[in-house]
């Protein structure tokens, strides 16, 4: 287009110096020279026509392949731009999951740890007194007693008499021993197995002579050895009783047992 505009104008130029070249009624020679610098002259301006195009071209090419590249350079930023969003979002969803598995898991921390206390406080050491003596005692270990006596107060004294043999062999130091010895001599007796209550009770006696149920074991021994029809060694022992334990209730009824013994 450039190039359109520049021919034109060369043209007139030339044609206003040829007029001007007829006027002044030149030679031949002189004709010759002016129609050669003439043409000249329109070369040069149509070749600073073609140059003004050509470089306004390139100019043009040049800006469009700037622009290309820009709008180019922008597309690719809207992609990063979006993608950084749906990261973004991702972590955020992220993150609020973790909140939500971080506070499901401290409640399942707090409840096991709550259910670990309760079974170590079932399976920690217990306070009992019994008898007028204080000692700990294990969960399963005064569960076994209190079964045992469960039975015994039902009458059952063969199941009850199995039962407080098994506690005092599974657990042969504690603190129920003298009460369980006790309670398995008058089972025994119960069940007519005089043998075996002097035993239970002897050994309660020997075990834990200041035991509050020493004095009514020695009378239920001599109860024993009466029911055995031996009188006299029923007689050795509520004199043992009275010289152990004068101021008992046992020793009591174990001067009224003597009298009739006598």
């Amino acid at each position: 287009m450039a190039h359109a505009i520049w021919r034109p104008l060369a043209l007139a130029a030339a044609l206003a110096w040829a007029g001007t070249a007829q006027a002044g009624l030149f030679d031949d020679e002189e004709a010759r020279k002016a129609i050669l610098d003439l043409r000249a002259r329109i070369q040069a301006v149509d070749d600073a026509g073609r140059k003004s195009a050509t470089d306004g071209a390139t100019a043009n090419t040049q800006m469009l392949e700037q622009l290309t590249a820009m709008r180019r350079s922008l597309l690719e930023l809207n992609n990063q731009l979006e993608a950084m969003r749906g990261e973004l979002a991702k972590l955020r969803g992220d993150g609020e999951q973790m909140a939500r598995d971080l506070a499901t898991l401290q409640r399942t921390q707090k409840d096991a740890n709550q259910n670990f206390d309760e079974r170590l406080r079932k399976m920690e050491p217990q306070k009992v007194t019994l008898d007028g003596r204080e000692f700990s005692a294990d969960p399963a270990e005064k569960r076994g007693y209190d079964e045992a006596m469960a039975i015994i107060r039902e009458g059952n004294f063969d199941a009850a008499a199995t039962a407080l043999s098994s506690f005092l062999g599974k657990y042969p130091n504690s603190g129920y021993g003298p009460t369980a010895r006790f309670w398995l001599g008058n089972a025994l007796y119960g069940k007519r197995d005089y043998k075996g209550a002097i035993a239970a009770f002897r050994g309660l006696v020997t075990d834990a002579p200041d035991h509050a149920r020493a004095p009514e074991a020695l009378l239920a021994v001599a109860n024993s050895q009466a029911e055995m029809k031996d009188p006299r060694a029923a007689r050795r022992t509520i004199d043992e009783l009275l010289k152990a334990y004068p101021q008992s209730e046992a020793a009591a009824a174990g001067k009224e047992r003597l009298a009739a013994l006598k």
